[in-house]
């Protein structure tokens, strides 16, 4: 490898990547040294370290981790061995996997949700009726209700807000999408931001999205489907 010493960051802390022949003591210099170049960077950080490229005992790891901690203000508080540190990568990989898939992938309710309801899915819906003041509508995706939307809708409920809400009447009491929420005041329809002041939300189908941390409901149009 060109460079004895690759330090690699990870979710964790730093993974290091280690020239397979190179003498021990050699390589632990070099490992201090690249330490210490980064020691702006590492200042008093706390974390767990892995190693790829090469077979250590115990001890070296052990070795290791004492040099750093000894001559840097890096405090490593566990090792990972690669396998534990493999499993957690596949982990999240699936996990973002699901995440996207969830707002690709939809099913279908009909029928009205009444006060009191709550629909929670993995994926988008299409609701075919009414979501009534009281009723809850919660997915990880998006939400389109072909009828009139009176309560409350949760869109990118697993933290996904480029997720929307659409709906044939818009007219909620609150909507969130991602961790963003918009709620209308006393029942009122949800405030359309635009042009900095409230309007009300016209009988005609609307969608709502983020945008620059604020819930916008604006008419449905071709040219802002495709932007979503």
């Amino acid at each position: 490898m060109s460079k004895p010493v690759v330090l690699k960051s990870n979710k964790y802390g730093i993974n290091l990547i280690l020239d397979s022949n190179m003498d021990f003591e050699e390589l632990l210099n070099c490992i201090l040294e690249r330490f210490k170049d980064a020691e702006g960077f590492f200042k008093n950080a706390k974390m767990a370290i892995s190693f790829e490229g090469r077979n250590l005992t115990q001890e070296e790891e052990f070795r290791i981790v004492e040099t750093i901690t000894d001559n840097t203000s890096v405090n490593i508080i566990c090792i990972l061995d690669n396998d534990a540190l493999k499993e957690e990568l596949i982990r999240q990989k699936i996990e973002r996997f699901e995440e996207e898939q969830a707002g690709k992938t939809g099913e279908f309710y009909k029928g009205t949700l009444r006060s009191g309801q709550v629909l929670d899915c993995e994926t988008s819906i299409i609701i075919l009726g009414d979501i009534n003041p009281g009723a809850k509508v919660i997915s990880k995706g998006n939400i389109v209700v072909l009828g009139a939307l009176k309560g409350n809708a949760y869109a990118g409920a697993n933290g996904n807000e480029q997720a929307f809400v659409a709906a044939l009447e818009m007219d909620p009491i609150q909507i969130k999408i991602g961790d963003v929420i918009g709620r209308s005041a006393d029942k009122a329809p949800l405030a359309v931001k635009k042009r900095g002041r409230k309007q009300q939300a016209p009988a005609e189908p609307q969608v709502a999205i983020v945008k620059d941390g604020n819930i916008y409901i604006e008419p449905i149009t071709k040219g802002l489907l495709n932007s979503i």
